[in-house]
């Protein structure tokens, strides 16, 4: 592979980010971006999407991103990304509530078939004074995380809608494993979003930018996912991981909020340690947040200077 690292899942989707409307995608594009970046894997496994005159076949691309969320549904489960998230937002919880049992709405995006959010709802893990919703502009995802959340008599709601669209509401923004997928200034981009009145903090989940992370993921993807676009695309994610300089760096565009890395290790195994958030928290809630914490207040890491620096 000689050119930039790409992730198959993110060039043979596009949407309108205001209307939400499928635009077809030239399968000749797609194999001639992926040509460009010297990755001849990535293009054997678009050139056997089926096409109509040229088109990528959108019902086989959406069956296709449906199994490849599926299985990285499992992998969640492994990884227990509930169980990590919510020792992460029990805490934030507290610290920006205005008035104990307030209601508090929290919006996960890119939220893909919702595992994170129909995991909180099943498990009652953040108490009865949370509504959870879920946001991503796959509509083909939001329509199985729908699915699916009936099935399970869930009390959650998703919605097919843009990660940077301002009218999404919610006093919690999250997310996981989908900073890696914004490049460039889209980073600050997505960060300066948060910065309205109603939201209070943030908590992103996404790979640390290690230099075992790649091959870790070719490990652990290999072993456990079938699809090879699921495969080539998690390696693809650790490469493409920000560094904790340029998150945090990109973070500030935020706004009014303090910022941290935090290292939650109660849930933690040798595969997911490398799976942590960047948290921000409107104002001073940042002290309110380590009061919380307590001991587990060593957990929260901010590099002493964050210099700017381009995030490719």
């Amino acid at each position: 592979m000689t050119g930039e690292c790409l992730e198959i899942s993110d060039l043979i989707t596009d949407c309108d980010p205001v209307t939400g409307q499928r635009k077809p995608v030239s399968s000749t594009s797609v194999l001639d971006l992926l040509g460009a970046a010297g990755d001849q894997r990535a293009a054997r496994i678009v050139a056997r999407i089926p096409t109509h005159h040229g088109v990528l076949d959108e019902r086989a691309v959406d069956t296709l991103l449906v199994r490849v969320h599926t299985e990285l549904q499992r992998l969640s489960e492994e990884l227990r990304l509930g169980e990590r998230m919510a020792e992460a937002l029990r805490p934030l919880l507290a610290a920006i509530r205005s008035v104990p049992d307030e209601p508090i709405r929290i919006v996960d995006v890119g939220c893909g078939l919702g595992y994170v959010v129909r995991w909180l709802a099943a498990t009652g893990a953040l108490g009865p004074q949370t509504e959870l919703v879920g946001v991503d502009l796959n509509a083909a995802l939001v329509a199985e995380a729908e699915r699916l959340a009936a099935a399970e008599g869930l009390h959650c709601q998703f919605r097919h809608a843009d990660a940077f669209g301002r009218a999404i509401g919610g006093q919690l923004m999250i997310s996981t494993g989908l900073l890696h997928h914004l490049r460039g200034s889209r980073l600050a981009e997505f960060f300066a979003c948060h910065d309205q009145p109603d939201v209070r903090a943030f908590c992103h989940f996404d790979i640390a930018a290690t230099r075992l992370a790649p091959l870790g993921a070719r490990v652990f993807h290999q072993a456990r996912m079938r699809q090879p676009l699921g495969r080539h695309d998690g390696v693809a994610s650790a490469r493409r991981a920000h560094s904790d300089a340029a998150l945090l760096t990109a973070a500030r565009s935020a706004g009014d909020f303090g910022l941290a890395l935090f290292e939650p290790k109660r849930h933690a195994s040798p595969f997911c340690a490398t799976i942590r958030p960047v948290v921000g928290v409107r104002g001073d809630g940042m002290d309110r947040l380590r009061a919380q914490l307590g001991r587990r207040a060593r957990w929260l890491r901010t590099p002493p200077e964050v210099t700017t620096q381009a995030v490719g």
